[in-house]
């Protein structure tokens, strides 16, 4: 059995976890994930300001707090926070000083080498696991990446323990599912959790513990935290992690296919989840490459909108604005709630009504946009005001996914002893010459008795998240509730019900993939964030809240079931 821990989800998470875990309990290896496709455009605007950035400068702040720890414990340290230039993290964690023996994986960097993109800020590869695991066969104390999958990051101390090959697809599986668990930190404890009310006051009331996978030698693993930490790892906590950011029923990666119908998972303990069944195929023969790409500018303005009339200052605010502001813009109002009667507080009484804009030239959406709403402070509803002082217009970026064939993006290691190693190619690929298709599992339409009109929530939990453009969104029934609610939910999730239930994906393709043994569905919301996160003017982005706007809305619900 091999330990893993990670202490980080984003670029950006607790400073203090990376210490915390090297103190909390014994590890094989501590992990950290700090990309994500708005992290890599933030590097990318980094490094055209100094190219000898590019890199997660957190992690390096932490290592130099915390490296003669991990040396002393000798725990082995696995990140990607190599980011956009990993040679230059390399060349920094060196500078510490200390006796760490550092190897870095590059490659997946394809920056002017993407026909599709030949402009594009960011470029890069997912690239896989194989070449970590020979950077720490090699000897090496600390392995930085560039864009490697998340899960990558453990699969590869994984492999380098257990000496698996490029065929052992089932083990290999196994781990992406123990990796895709923890990479995002204490999102498998309790954290963005729709059940966090089960949780006992003092899980809730301590920091949230950071996430620890025990993988064997046959891919399965144990999903646990270190004593003594806040936050829970339960069943359901473990699923929502699952559920997060998926596309459908097949888990494709440049290592492994990876099956997430065939999940299995146990409780075995206090705190510790077990994940067993997991099987894999080939992986496709592509190279899914993260492309970010500067969109132009944007700008806002917030109006804050008190007590009657609201719509009709809203719908005189708008008249106004829409006879003054320059043509060209890509103009997006929000929407709105109509705030309480007789609210006791003033902030109860209002609401906002924002503008927002985007266009190729900062100068459209700078004082262009800016000072026409701020000149009718004075000359439109009652109760004008606006959130803040009007601000300067801010560049977005654009992000679209490409495939590229493995040798475009060739893997290579940098081993401390300064000499390199190229990762062959994996032995074989899916049989689709590019992304398997993706087919879910038939699911038997159940007879509907008696309903009654119910938040969705009173049933089932809930875990959203983005995609690119996409909006992904997982719904299952946890732990205590009956089979037969199971049964419902995979009869009742169709694509024109999500429709229903969230109105602002009426005219978008959704997907549904059914989860059975994980007690869910996950669904895929095509094109709900536009052109990804950096580009959105969307309310909320990431879809980050939109599970929760989903457990909040009345559905018809078998009434045996609740």
């Amino acid at each position: 059995m091999i330990t893993i821990g990670n202490c980080s989800g984003f670029y950006g998470d607790r400073f203090s976890a990376m210490r915390d875990m090297l103190e909390g309990g014994r590890l094989d290896v501590l992990t950290g994930d700090y990309l994500a496709e708005l992290t890599m455009l933030i590097l990318g605007k980094d490094s055209l300001k100094d190219p000898t950035t590019g890199y997660a400068k957190t992690f390096l702040r932490q290592l130099t707090d915390c490296l003669d720890l991990a040396l002393q414990r000798d725990v082995k340290i696995v990140s990607n926070a190599g980011g956009l230039n990993p040679a230059g993290l390399a060349k920094a964690i060196e500078a510490l000083g200390t006796s760490a023996k550092v190897a870095y994986v590059d490659g997946d960097d394809l920056r002017g080498r993407l026909d599709s993109h030949p402009d594009a800020l960011t470029a890069n590869a997912y690239l896989g696991a194989f070449g970590i695991a020979h950077a720490l066969e090699a000897g090496a104390d600390i392995v930085v990446t560039g864009r490697v999958t998340d899960a990558s990051v453990v699969v590869g101390p994984a492999i380098a323990h257990h000496g698996w090959k490029r065929d052992s697809y089932d083990e290999l599986a196994g781990a992406v599912v123990a990796g895709h668990v923890i990479e995002c930190g204490t999102q498998a404890t309790g954290g963005n959790f729709s059940g966090f009310l089960t949780m006992s006051p003092p899980a809730r009331s301590r920091p949230l513990g950071f996430p620890v996978a025990e993988i064997e030698a046959d891919g399965s693993s144990v999903i646990t935290k270190q004593d003594e930490t806040g936050g829970t790892v339960t069943v359901d906590t473990v699923t929502a992690q699952l559920l997060y950011e998926i596309q459908g029923p097949l888990y494709l990666g440049p290592d492994v296919t990876t099956d997430l119908t065939s999940i299995r998972l146990e409780e075995v303990g206090v705190d510790r989840v077990a994940i067993t069944g997991v099987t894999g195929t080939p992986p496709p023969e592509t190279l899914k490459v993260a492309v970010n790409s500067l969109g132009g500018y944007r700008n806002s303005a917030e109006f804050v909108l008190t007590g009657r009339d609201i719509d009709a200052k809203a719908t005189w605010l708008r008249d106004q604005l829409d006879a003054e502001l320059p043509i060209g813009p890509d103009y997006t109002w929000s929407t709105y709630r109509i705030p309480a009667p007789d609210s006791p507080t003033e902030e109860g009484a209002a609401c906002i009504l924002r503008l927002s804009a985007r266009a190729a030239d900062a100068d459209a959406v700078g004082r262009a946009l800016t000072a026409p709403a701020i000149e009718l402070a004075l000359a439109s509803y009652p109760g004008f005001h606006v959130t803040a002082p009007p601000g300067r217009p801010s560049p977005f970026g654009v992000y679209k996914a490409a495939y590229v064939r493995r040798d475009r993006a060739p893997e290579t290691v940098h081993l401390p002893d300064g000499s390199t190693y190229e990762v062959p190619a994996p032995l074989a690929y899916a049989e689709a010459s590019a992304v398997p298709a993706q087919t879910s599992p038939a699911v038997t339409p159940r007879p509907t008795g008696v309903t009654v009109r119910r938040e969705l929530g009173e049933l089932v939990y809930a875990r959203s998240g983005d995609k690119g453009g996409d909006a992904n969104l997982g719904l299952w029934v946890p732990q205590g509730k009956p089979d037969a609610a199971v049964d419902w939910l995979l009869a009742t999730v169709t694509p024109q019900w999500v429709k229903e239930l969230l109105p602002e994906a009426e005219e978008l393709d959704i997907d549904i993939t059914p989860l059975p043994h994980l007690r869910g569905v996950n669904i895929v919301i095509h094109g709900l964030l536009g052109e990804g996160v950096a580009a959105s003017t969307r309310f909320d982005p990431q879809a980050k809240g939109l599970g929760e706007w989903a457990r909040s809305r009345y559905v018809d619900i078998e009434e045996g079931l609740l």
